[in-house]
């Protein structure tokens, strides 16, 4: 059945291996001041490609964790078909990249927190679903969701926080 979504009540331990790997990505671009998105490409078992987001600082909007990861594999293995990958990627990825890991033929997807914005993995629409496509990825949600909605919601609240600072010390150099 198109896009199935296998939820993730039962974690698996190689689920949980490499989504931590996503988590560390995510932090990376947390650490670059960009909204903590990671994603891990593993192939046989093996990390093929890594990716964080990036549309800050490399001025692109298509720079998304799924988007970088699946660059970087596409190029080491020489083909923009990636069958027979997973990608784990710390949050329900946006319309672009669904559209990009079924471009990509990826075989099997993991995600961590849902998008109630932009996610296309069910929470908006579920591109994943739609019997059409000539391509069926096989996904599997909110693997991790605590740990990817913490890093999301710790780094929103900085902002937030460090916004009001600078509202309040433009107030205070008032007369």
């Amino acid at each position: 059945m198109p896009g199935v979504d296998a939820r993730a009540d039962r974690l698996d331990e190689r689920d949980r291996r490499f989504m931590q790997i996503a988590l560390d990505q995510a932090a990376l671009a947390r650490s670059a001041g960009e909204v903590p998105v990671g994603a891990v490409l593993v192939r046989d078992g093996e990390v093929l490609a890594t990716g964080y987001n990036q549309p800050i600082g490399r001025h692109d909007p298509t720079a998304h964790a799924e988007i970088v990861a699946l660059r970087a594999a596409a190029l080491q293995v020489g083909n923009y078909r990636l069958s027979g990958c997973e990608l784990y990627v710390t949050l329900e990825p946006c319309a672009m990249c669904a559209g990009a890991i079924q471009h990509a033929r990826i075989s099997r997807l993991v995600w961590g927190a849902k998008d109630p914005k932009t996610g296309a993995c069910g929470s908006v629409v579920d591109l994943f679903s739609q019997p059409l496509l000539n391509h069926h990825t096989q996904v599997v949600s909110q693997v991790m969701a605590p740990e990817s909605a913490a890093l999301l919601q710790g780094f929103f609240a900085q902002r937030r926080a460090l916004a009001r600072q600078r509202v309040l010390a433009a107030r205070a150099e008032r007369p």
